[in-house]
């Protein structure tokens, strides 16, 4: 199983690691800084090299069934096999503005009290869609707060609870399209110190701080309760 370097620390930038499995362009590695697509959020990219041999990283998977880590290689012919020792090289830039994007998003919902029935996370825009029934939203005061949030320059706390906990306490989990994994032991949450805390499993920053300015650009009508909020870096 692939030890999830980026949960112990969302910084780290480069690692060394040794490959496990090989299936054609996808290369699982015992340790990893990449994120695989999930919660929203995209897989990251990157680049690996070792053993005389070097290739982009053009994706990353997580198996569902498995829990096993797979790097989309950018073609079948790389060379990698078992036992090579490697190091990775993450697109900090990409990874980085994933980190300040999702941390905001977090900020955006806890300014709409209403449920989310989806999301996805950008480098340069995102969005949240919202349940949003009779509550009334504006973008030009949404930007204003979630920008005073920010610049309250909040920390960001790293946790677990259990199962048994989330399932004590269904409120927690504000998404209705996605449920956070069950049956893989603790599940891992994010608090916004006095503004936000929920089951997630995105990489996100240290401060809020660090997200910058950032601004309500457009909020659309999907249907009768619906909302699509999207976000982008001002």
């Amino acid at each position: 199983m692939t030890a999830l370097k980026y949960y112990q620390d969302s910084y780290l930038q480069t690692l060394d690691a040794v490959v496990l499995s090989v299936d054609d362009a996808m290369v699982e590695l015992d340790q990893t800084i990449f994120y695989p697509l999930g919660g929203g959020q995209p897989g990251d990219t990157g680049h690996i090299s070792g053993a005389n041999k070097t290739s982009d990283i053009i994706d990353t998977r997580k198996d569902r069934q498995t829990g096993s880590i797979y790097h989309q290689l950018a073609d079948e012919t790389h060379g990698f096999e078992i036992g090579d020792k490697v190091t990775l090289t993450i697109d900090w830039d990409r990874r980085y503005k994933h980190m300040r994007m999702h941390s905001a998003m977090h900020l955006l919902g806890s300014l709409i009290p209403v449920p989310v029935t989806g999301g996805s996370v950008g480098a340069e825009k995102s969005r949240l869609d919202f349940d949003l029934g009779d509550y009334q939203i504006d973008k030009d005061n949404l930007t204003l707060k979630i920008n005073l949030l920010i610049d309250g320059a909040h920390e960001v706390e790293f946790g677990e609870i259990s199962e048994q906990f989330l399932n004590e306490n269904p409120d927690l989990v504000r998404t209705m399209s996605v449920q956070p994994p069950r049956g893989a032991g603790n599940i891992r949450t994010v608090r916004i110190k006095d503004v936000d805390y929920q089951p997630c499993g995105g990489t996100h920053v240290n401060n809020v701080s660090e997200i910058g300015r950032v601004r309500i650009s457009k909020i659309e009508n999907k249907g009768k309760r619906n909302r699509r909020v999207h976000i982008v870096f001002d």
